[in-house]
């Protein structure tokens, strides 16, 4: 079974090709290009590179969210066209959840994923790792659901959870805000994700959790900037 995996949640995104086996390749996006102008180009050069064509491929993988508006809308439509031209199902994650399961942690470990979701703000949530396969949506447990939030305000909101555990911070958003996590938190550099998106989306599918392309629909968390700025907009009129 070949996977071809999509992160567009993520400020450079990436791109890879996943097998039963191991992922076969993982790509950076081009951050000097926009989404739009790199996709679907990206995907078909990764598969091609390979020697696979996108219509020998059996699933498509994308992340879901949260992330920018534009950058998800972009990402999922892509995903779309492509599994509508060949017929083939997808799998939808969330950004979120795979930061989390790319930390590799033991069981029992406490894992806190955060993307930079600008406005001085992360996209956030936590987890424990429980003992269950690697990718599988059983590994993790979510101890408090994806929030758009300060990161001052997301760790006091944490703090009962975040006190006696051993926690690791995953992704952009823990890097930029390093200066507000206390010193014996444990903070990774931002991985790729489409390599680990893949890998759930091989471990859903195997269990036949695939959904139709029309189904996917984006995890925005909060309302997209254009909204924010529109309304603003209205009220300096009134």
């Amino acid at each position: 079974m070949y996977i071809l995996a999509l992160d567009t949640a993520t400020r450079d995104g990436s791109v890879a090709l996943v097998d039963e086996n191991r992922v076969i390749d993982e790509r950076r996006g081009d951050a000097a290009r926009s989404h739009a102008e790199r996709l679907p180009g990206e995907l078909v050069a990764l598969a091609e590179a390979h020697g696979v064509s996108v219509r020998a491929i059996d699933l498509f993988a994308v992340a879901a969210g949260p992330g920018s508006f534009t950058g998800l809308r972009i990402g999922i439509a892509t995903i779309q066209g492509l599994a509508l031209a060949t017929g083939k199902p997808v799998v939808a994650v969330s950004a979120l959840e795979a930061l989390a399961q790319s930390a590799g942690r033991a069981p029992g470990a406490v894992i806190a994923a955060w993307m930079d979701a600008r406005r001085h703000e992360v996209f956030a949530a936590l987890y424990r790792v429980v003992d269950a396969p690697a990718f599988s949506p059983e590994r993790l447990v979510e101890i408090e659901g994806a929030i758009a939030a300060d990161p001052a305000a997301t760790l006091a909101r944490w703090g009962s959870h975040l006190r006696d555990a051993s926690v690791t911070f995953v992704g952009d958003g823990a890097a930029l805000y390093a200066d507000a996590i206390a010193d014996h938190y444990v903070l990774r550099e931002p991985p790729l994700l489409a390599g680990v998106i893949g890998q759930m989306a091989l471990a859903r599918a195997q269990r036949g959790d695939t959904i139709d392309p029309a189904a996917v629909h984006p995890l925005y968390v909060r309302r997209p900037d254009v909204e924010v700025e529109r309304e603003k907009q209205v009220r300096r009129t009134l």
